[in-house]
């Protein structure tokens, strides 16, 4: 084993093997060889090549051509990525094409705009998972828009609500989350090309027009100045997916407080065999919140490193690119692995509702306190009355009597509520307030992007 990421009996824990495959080696070296292709046919566009070259280079570009091996030897000697992919394609072309291989670029170019091709493939898989999660919370927010359970502050029943209007909460958050990849991908998906220094002088004055056929080749965004040193796209890039992957991480926290013994609410889907102890034949773990919790905690730290690549000296940075490698593949890798586990167990959750109704009436009705007293509002004023069944509260905690019991010995409370009023006040359901119609309108959002 190397890492969970990468180890055959962990990784499918933590990540997708559709996004293991976007950043392995093979696709990000195909990458490159697109980005020297696409290099050749802007310049033989412009007339600044012949175009026979760029055919030949096209033609030849295939990473089943190269020795892997080979490059990786040299690589090893020579510390800078592209210059073995220059000498080994450049060895597969005749001299006349070789000459006009790589024109006017670095190996940051290459690098950088390979790597903006990976994270676009990367980004579309995220979406996709992304969109499939949304519909699922959506689904699941509208099942249980009326399903009336405690609503919980610091770890302790505080007044009702409903399951739905929990999770139209989680949606509400993954809607946004949506909106701003649409906003990224704006900003992100645009190609690097400069030459040593970012001028593009080897191309006098037909750089910008180079650059320009480049990125509509590759159909990514032309910058309007080089990026050599300037990685505040990926630093954003590297934030979204660690606060999506918090989004992810908050649900799985919640279902797995929801299937405390104690509280029993919730469920992960059943599967014969998932979940159990290796000694108790009893457990049901919440394995799978587990997984997608530890993720977000990890996912949490990578975007520290990304700042620390913001940090650059001069026009070339130091030590930045090697840093960005090992950050950005493994913030998509394991926000996949989150993604993969999120949308089955929204879709199969078991929700008891009959649990969440008999919670609501342990604590001898105290979650119902703040109900009564905004009911004797009107008639006593609200300190008055906050002090009125603070006071009952106190004696139902200290004896062995519900709330309604200790405001039914108050006369202050029996002189303005008859117990049948005191009953309706006391009733969950009728004290969830603009839940069910939040929720409708966390819905319609999805519904316009038709998420839901």
């Amino acid at each position: 084993m190397t890492t969970a990421l990468d180890s055959p009996y962990f990784r499918d824990q933590f990540c997708t093997p559709s996004m293991r495959t976007v950043f392995a080696d093979k696709a990000r070296i195909s990458a490159w060889l697109r980005v020297e292709v696409a290099l050749a046919r802007a310049q033989a566009d412009l007339g600044l090549i012949p175009a026979e070259a760029a055919d030949e280079i096209a033609r030849v570009a295939r990473i089943e051509a190269l020795d892997l091996a080979a490059m990786k030897a040299d690589y090893d000697l020579s510390g800078v990525a592209i210059v073995p992919l220059v000498k080994h394609l450049g060895a597969l072309c005749s001299p006349q094409a070789r000459r006009w291989l790589h024109w006017g670029a670095t190996t940051q170019d290459i690098l950088d705009t390979g790597f903006v091709l990976q994270i676009r493939d990367a980004l579309a898989l995220i979406g996709a998972d992304l969109d499939t999660t949304i519909r699922a919370t959506a689904a699941l927010a509208l099942r249980h828009r009326d399903t009336v359970m405690a609503g919980r502050s610091f770890q302790q029943q505080a007044v009702p609500i409903t399951f739905g209007y929990k999770v139209a909460v989680w949606l509400d958050e993954l809607l946004r989350h949506r909106e701003r990849l649409d906003a990224l991908k704006q900003r992100v998906l645009v190609g690097q090309f400069g030459g040593a220094v970012g001028t593009l002088a080897p191309l006098d004055d037909t750089g910008l027009a180079v650059r320009a056929a480049l990125m509509r080749i590759l159909d990514l965004k032309d910058p309007a100045i080089t990026w050599h040193t300037a990685r505040d796209r990926w630093a954003e890039l590297v934030h979204w997916l660690a606060m999506l992957g918090a989004t992810l991480g908050k649900i799985g926290t919640e279902v797995a407080a929801l299937m405390r013994s104690e509280v029993n609410e919730l469920r992960e889907p059943f599967v014969e065999g998932r979940g159990g102890s290796s000694t108790m034949p009893q457990k049901r773990n919440p394995v799978t919140s587990l997984q997608i919790i530890a993720i977000a905690r990890r996912l949490r730290d990578l975007p520290g490193g990304q700042l620390d690549a913001m940090i650059q000296d001069h026009e070339r940075g130091t030590g930045a690119m090697p840093l960005e490698w090992l950050v950005v593949p493994e913030a998509f890798l394991l926000l996949s692995g989150a993604l993969a586990q999120v949308a089955p167990l929204l879709q199969g959750l078991e929700v008891d509702a009959e649990r969440m109704r008999a919670n609501l009436d342990t604590g001898a009705g105290l979650l119902m306190a703040e109900a009564v007293m905004t009911g004797l509002g009107p008639a006593l004023g609200r300190a008055d009355a906050h002090a009125i069944v603070s006071a009952a509260a106190r004696r139902a905690s200290a004896g062995d009597m519900t709330l309604r019991a200790a405001l039914l010995e108050d006369a202050r409370v029996t002189d303005h509520l008859s117990p049948q009023a005191l009953d309706q006040l006391l009733e969950p359901a009728n004290y969830i307030g603009s839940a069910g119609a939040m929720v409708d309108r966390v819905l319609d959002l999805a519904r316009a992007k038709g998420l839901a």
